[in-house]
């Protein structure tokens, strides 16, 4: 039976599947809205040269026929500035949402890096549909932006909802490190074979005790779910990481008492008591025995 966590982890990667889905459409859109905009500013201004304009048609225009530039002075620079911003902030969206590269974002674009949540992210597309719905547009550019926008409001929720793990839930490295069991597997040997000598056994099981250590410390605790997520702790070694071991159908045994490797091994001590030995018979031989 699939839980809450599977249901989280689908619902979010299919909101970020339509998100960057929505971001290419945005991004095509803008470079179209950029054709159609030079066209017809080089159509206006050959209408102008070849006398069909006049004046008083230019000052009842506030925009250029069929186009998004305004009819006044840097129009035309200021609207191509628009949408080569609108592309830039597109494509950093979309880099975001793949996750690439994420220490690049962690260090320069912290709201949209690994430790934010999908809050900050919502807002950036809603403010460019917003932008682009304002304005007179084709039907491929109108429902693009209308498309990012409802992206945008429903990222926004999610923020609000899962805060800064959102991103962590929907990660598929996350999922794939909590898929693994709550405590890590070792070939251990049979209980028949070890040594029960006490100074064997302290050696043997300090080395193993250290390379254990050393193979902990450099594969992490991920397994134990307190490094993968700061806010999340584990189970731990205690009641309940034993309890959750039990189930994943691990079994823990208590170790072996065992003197520590600088320790003296004991030495047996002869008895010293406050009586006299007990006199020892003495026989001497006769020349006349037989």
């Amino acid at each position: 039976m699939v839980g809450a966590r599977a249901y989280i982890f689908f619902g979010l990667n299919a909101v970020r599947f339509l998100s960057i889905v929505s971001l290419i459409l945005v991004f095509a859109s803008s470079i179209f809205v950029i054709v159609t905009d030079v066209e017809a500013v080089n159509a206006f201004e050959a209408a102008k040269q070849s006398g069909n304009v006049t004046a008083q048609d230019l000052a009842g225009c506030e925009y250029i026929e069929n186009s998004t530039v305004p009819n006044q002075i840097g129009g035309v620079f200021w609207a191509v500035i628009n949408r080569l911003l609108i592309i830039f902030q597109v494509v950093m969206l979309f880099l975001s949402e793949i996750g690439w590269p994420s220490p690049f974002f962690d260090r320069f674009f912290p709201v949209l890096g690994s430790g934010f949540g999908l809050g900050a992210l919502g807002i950036f597309q809603g403010l460019i549909g917003a932008a682009v719905l304002s304005q007179h547009v084709d039907d491929f550019t109108l429902v693009a932006a209308f498309f990012l926008f409802v992206l945008g409001c429903i990222n926004m929720f999610l923020g609000l909802l899962f805060r800064e793990s959102a991103k962590s839930r929907r990660s598929i490295t996350s999922w794939r490190e909590d898929a693994k069991g709550v405590l890590p597997t070792t070939n251990l040997r049979p209980a028949a074979n070890l040594d029960l000598n006490r100074s064997g056994s302290s050696s043997s099981g300090q080395s193993s005790a250290s390379s254990t250590m050393y193979e902990e410390k450099t594969r992490g605790v991920t397994e134990f779910g307190a490094a993968r997520n700061g806010s999340r702790a584990g189970y731990g070694f205690g009641r309940q990481g034993e309890k959750a071991a039990g189930l994943k159908g691990f079994l823990i045994s208590k170790p072996l008492e065992s003197l520590p490797r600088y320790a003296a091994r004991p030495t047996s001590v002869p008895s010293q008591s406050s009586r006299s030995p007990s006199p020892q018979p003495h026989f001497a031989s006769s020349d006349s025995a037989i």
